[in-house]
C-alpha cells in the first residue's frame, strides 16, 4: 500500500476539489442539479481516485485509477470552460481553477507516465 498523502497529484487534486466546490457555490441555484452536480462530482473523483489506486496492491491497478483521475481532470477542465462560456463564471474564476486543474492534470499525466516506465523496463 503506498500513502496517497505523499503525493503531489493528491495535494493539488483535493485542492482543485476544494476550489471548485467554493466555485460552483456561485452559480445559479438552477444549476444545482446539472453542471454544479457533475463539476463537483468530476473534481471529487479526482483525489478519490487517486486514494483507491493507492490502496491497491499492484501497480497496474493503481496505474488503472490513476487513469481515472487523469479523465476526470480533463472532464472538469472542460465543465470549468463550458461554465465561463455560459457566464456562471468570471475570467480571473475561471481562470484560476482551470490553471488548477491544468497543473492537476500534468502531474498525474507525469506520474502514470512515470509508473509506466518503471513497470515495463
Amino acid at each position: 500500500m503506498r500513502d496517497h498523502r505523499k503525493l503531489r497529484a493528491f495535494e493539488l487534486g483535493d485542492e482543485l476539489a476544494l476550489r471548485v466546490y467554493e466555485t460552483t457555490a456561485k452559480f445559479p441555484k438552477s444549476e444545482q442539479f446539472g453542471l454544479v452536480s457533475q463539476l463537483r462530482r468530476a473534481a471529487v473523483s479526482i483525489p478519490s481516485n487517486i486514494v483507491e489506486g493507492c490502496a491497491r496492491r499492484t501497480e497496474t491497478e493503481m496505474i488503472r485509477f490513476l487513469d481515472i483521475a487523469y479523465g476526470s481532470t480533463r472532464e472538469v477542465e472542460y465543465q470549468l470552460s463550458l461554465a465561463q462560456r455560459l457566464g456562471f463564471l468570471s475570467s480571473d474564476d475561471a481562470t484560476i481553477v482551470i490553471d488548477c486543474a491544468a497543473e492537476t492534470g500534468r502531474v498525474l499525466y507525469g506520474l502514470i507516465r512515470s509508473l509506466t516506465q518503471t513497470r515495463t523496463n
